[in-house]
């Protein structure tokens, strides 16, 4: 990261929540579950799947740990009802978590359970490591309880992740691999970029070979660029592999995988709680930060 990045990143907090809004807009649907649905069906237009997120983490009530849960239900049936090739996508935090386990279990068990009977799948989001094994254990529950619509996240850039996935390949799970977004102890997290792409080469390489059904998230040109040479040594067609990209982030790359072949689905978060998702973001490309200082100076 440049200084200048350094700066504008470094001043974010003080920079008025109108000009970050302005330029996270390209990132998020909008505030309506109505601009989830509308943002999924244009990519449906390009070929490309959603997974669909409400906005909204670390719940401290649990008249808004039902308010969530409700979204995330409306969220499911919003996807059954208009048949989009989409999928929820949910953090425990906003299901009550911290309020009570059991509590975050029974509603994430009547999201799921409702998304089956709607033959849709569910992510489980990974939040930062107070939850991962919580999360963790929630996904063997599910299994155990019969549910195989319900995936899970795994992040390259914690130490950890090469034993979480060995504890998961007797289920054959779903996972979404990313490098990970939240700022970690290093005795719990790589910090080098060179030491995240080799474990996330590494987690790639495990996954594939142990027969999990690996979603693979991730902008980094090289690590896209091993993934399609592994595909290949393994003689997968690439429409057997999923890549995962967020709204409005290299669209380029985007439609030329979708060309090449591949499935690609993007996240697409609504809601109004937007702005910790659009700071985590922006801090994590700093390319933005010319657009913030553009959107500073002018107004726009």
């Amino acid at each position: 990261m440049g200084l200048f990045s350094k700066l504008v990143i470094g001043t974010m907090p003080i920079i008025p929540k109108s000009i970050i809004k302005s330029v996270a807009r390209r990132y998020i649907a909008g505030p309506f579950l109505e601009d989830a649905v509308a943002t999924t069906r244009n990519l449906m237009t390009l070929g490309a799947s959603s997974t669909i997120d409400v906005l909204g983490e670390f719940v401290s009530s649990r008249d808004r740990a039902v308010h969530e849960a409700g979204m995330s239900r409306a969220v499911v049936d919003a996807i059954h009802n208009n048949a989009l090739d989409a999928y929820l996508s949910v953090k425990l935090t906003s299901l009550g978590l911290d309020i009570d386990r059991d509590f975050a279990f029974e509603h994430l068990t009547e999201i799921v359970r409702q998304a089956k009977e709607r033959r849709v799948f569910v992510r489980m989001d990974m939040e930062n490591t107070p939850y991962t094994d919580v999360t963790l254990d929630f996904y063997r529950r599910l299994r155990a309880d019969g549910f195989d619509n319900v995936g899970v996240v795994i992040q390259a850039y914690l130490r950890r992740s090469e034993s979480d996935i060995a504890s998961l390949l007797e289920y054959t799970p779903s996972v979404r691999l990313c490098k990970g977004i939240y700022v970690e102890d290093e005795a719990v997290a790589f910090k080098g970029a060179d030491e995240i792409r080799t474990n996330y080469r590494r987690l790639l390489r495990q996954l594939m070979d142990g027969g999990a059904d690996v979603r693979i998230a991730t902008h980094d040109e090289a690590l896209i660029a091993d993934a399609e040479n592994v595909i290949a040594e393994r003689g997968r067609a690439p429409r057997s592999t999923e890549f995962q990209m967020l709204l409005g982030v290299r669209e380029d790359r985007r439609n030329d995988l979708i060309a090449k072949g591949y499935k690609m689905r993007i996240y697409v978060p609504f809601g109004e709680d937007w702005y910790g998702y659009s700071t985590r973001r922006l801090k994590e490309n700093p390319q933005i930060a010319g657009h913030i200082a553009k959107a500073v100076l002018t107004g726009r």
